[in-house]
């Protein structure tokens, strides 16, 4: 006897129907802000007054219905009616269950031939075994659609109006202000300040983030910082004061900023760089690996980090970490000897006098920073201008795109000027330093390896085989060091 025959005899007999709860809650707080909690308190009052047994409660938190998103709770309440595990089901409204019209109709088809009823706290009960019952629930369906739908609209044009103000949007509290995005906390700036100084001086975004974790500063959610979040939190545009609506940035903020313009851009083209690694598995975790160059091959190819060995024929097999060419076997070195060679050559260098004047005389193509400014500023304007007019009916669509190019052109100019008008030199700290050691000590490898990288350029040559003069075996011509 199958489960839906059952139910009928059961009823027929004075027994009680069995039914389910369906309850909801989405972003959108649809229902005034009812808890799933109280839908449920509501439903079960409603199942006392119609004499039904509750034998089943699904829930789905915090999940909307309008997205499309798949709802375990719903979908498992699907298959048990399948089933035939209730013939009633019980939601505080109709827009609880469903408010897609292909929903709808999926619930239409599991409903009617089971002779499954659908009753609400506010929108009362649905027969869906009729015509007349379902033209009403796709009527609802309709309005809950039309709704949410306009419920859409009255926020994206509410944000368009706060972005065109320089407005805070609202959401999650950003890293560095207050709740409201506009009162900044004093001590997240300073660490903003810092990680935008730590990425132009070479430094990694996992050693950023191992430093942050140590010191026990928590994200803004109050989780631990990982290299991605402090990549997130760096790439954001109002860090610079500025805002981005629709992944476009469309003005000033009215908020106060940690980063100036240009400092914020050219961190953005270093964490924005393709050939960045920036994968948890990539990170360097040697001086010379990716630096070093190959003295064998005569297109720049690196070196790489490895493991060498030696099989003497009755001795132990030695192993020892080196550096080999990352196209070919044809050449390796002992990695300890090759950094510390390089290291003591470099920190020998910046610690002799007239250190400091020799770097300051490295100096870079100037930047016109306020020039690529006033560009950007001029080339938003023509765009502002453009689209007021396309707006109102004085240009048509394809004059306004071929109108756009050229301010566009102008505008991504002015940016890419601006993402390089920051440089730093990443071994000012050595310079000068008390105790260099220490300092270099100090350093991250991420750092150390961007000291390295800006000081000198490092090729490894063919070696000398046998002992050397003096009684060692390391042959001093075979590392040549250019300094930049």
């Amino acid at each position: 006897m199958s489960p839906h025959v059952q139910a009928a005899i059961d009823t027929a007999a004075g027994g009680r129907q069995r039914a389910v709860i369906y309850c909801r809650i989405s972003r959108d707080r649809e229902g005034a802000g009812l808890g799933v909690a109280r839908q449920r308190e509501d439903c079960e009052q409603l199942a006392t007054q119609l004499g039904l047994d509750v034998v089943e409660v699904y829930e789905d938190n915090d999940l909307s219905a309008y997205s499309g998103k798949p709802r375990p709770g719903y979908q498992r309440m699907l298959q048990d009616l399948r089933d035939g595990h209730a013939t009633v089901v019980l939601a505080w409204h109709t827009d609880r269950l469903h408010r897609s019209p292909a929903e709808l109709e999926q619930y239409i088809d599991v409903c009617e031939p089971a002779h499954v009823e659908t009753r609400t706290v506010k929108a009362g009960h649905l027969d869906l075994t009729t015509a007349t019952g379902r033209m009403i629930a796709r009527q609802l369906g309709v309005q809950a659609r039309y709704e949410v739908e306009r419920m859409i609209e009255r926020q994206r044009r509410k944000r368009d109006e706060m972005a065109a103000k320089g407005q805070h949007f609202g959401g999650r509290r950003p890293f560095g202000w207050e709740a409201d995005g506009m009162t900044p906390i004093d001590v997240e700036f300073d660490l903003i300040r810092e990680a935008a100084a730590s990425i132009l001086a070479g430094a990694s975004l996992r050693s950023l983030a191992a430093g942050w974790v140590a010191r026990k500063i928590p994200t803004s959610a109050g989780g631990n910082w990982e290299g991605p979040e402090v990549r997130r939190m760096l790439l954001r545009s109002r860090n610079a004061g500025i805002v981005t609506h629709r992944k476009q940035e469309v003005g000033p903020g009215q908020w106060p900023a940690p980063l100036d313009e240009p400092t914020w851009r050219s961190v953005c083209a270093i964490l924005t760089d393709p050939a960045r690694r920036i994968t948890p598995g990539n990170e360097r975790k040697y001086l010379g690996s990716g630096l070093y160059l190959c003295g064998r091959c005569a297109d720049g190819t690196t070196m790489r980090a490895c493991t060498s060995n030696s099989r003497n024929p009755g001795s132990e097999t030695r192993y020892w970490g080196a550096y080999t060419c990352r196209a070919h076997k044809h050449m390796s070195r002992q990695r300890e000897q090759v950094d510390d060679i390089v290291q003591i050559a470099l920190l020998d260098r910046l610690g002799r006098p007239g250190a400091a004047e020799a770097l300051a005389a490295r100096q870079e193509d100037p930047v016109d920073v306020v020039g690529a400014q006033r560009d950007m500023r001029e080339a938003r304007a023509t765009l502002d201008e453009l689209a007021s007019a396309l707006g109102s009916g004085e240009l048509d669509l394809r004059s306004y795109k071929v109108a756009t190019v050229s301010a566009r052109q102008r505008l991504e100019a002015a940016e890419k000027i601006l993402s390089r008008a920051v440089t730093v030199n990443p071994a000012a700290a050595l310079v000068g330093a008390e105790d260099i050691d220490a300092v270099w000590n100090g350093m991250s490898l991420s750092r150390r390896r961007a000291v390295v990288a800006y000081m000198m350029t490092v090729t490894i040559l063919p070696a000398k085989r046998g002992r050397q003069p003096g009684g060692g075996y390391w042959d001093p011509s075979s590392l040549r060091i250019e300094w930049k």
